[in-house]
């Protein structure tokens, strides 16, 4: 059964992976830029470009705190419903986040948004443990192992 605490953090996954994608990418703008003589010289002045670039390290320190939060979330929840609801989230979030800013976005991603909504919504309904409806009490029930 999933708790609200374990919707909540994945919801905020999602909401730190997704809202700091475009961020990420705006913060990469001018890496094009660096160049450097060797392959070991790029690649350090790269990441000189990149962690000493505010715009990109800020959505990176929390891009990783989502990580850490998932990480944590996957250790009490099941697997088979933490990874959708996380991974389809995160699209919606990187979605909304990207046209707040003004990306053109190609499509009609309403009807993509409506799906992905829809399967979340059965896979929190599939994962709720049932309820004897005569009763009111929880199917406690067990399978024998």
């Amino acid at each position: 059964m999933v708790t609200v605490v374990e919707l909540l953090s994945l919801l905020l996954v999602s909401v730190l992976w997704g809202c700091t994608n475009p961020f990420l990418k705006r913060g990469t703008e001018g890496i094009e830029n660096v160049t450097k003589t060797s392959k070991v010289a790029q690649l350090l002045a790269e990441l000189r470009f990149l962690f000493l670039n505010i715009k990109y390290l800020v959505p990176f320190l929390l891009n990783q705190s989502g990580s850490v939060v998932y990480y944590y979330t996957l250790s009490t929840t099941e697997l088979s419903f933490a990874v959708p609801v996380a991974n389809s989230l995160t699209l919606l979030c990187t979605l909304l986040t990207g046209k707040f800013l003004g990306e053109e976005i190609g499509g009609k991603p309403v009807v993509g948004m409506f799906l992905t909504m829809a399967g979340i919504t059965l896979c929190i309904i599939s994962s709720i443990d049932d309820i004897d409806r005569d009763t009111g009490n929880q199917n406690l029930t067990q399978p024998v192992y």
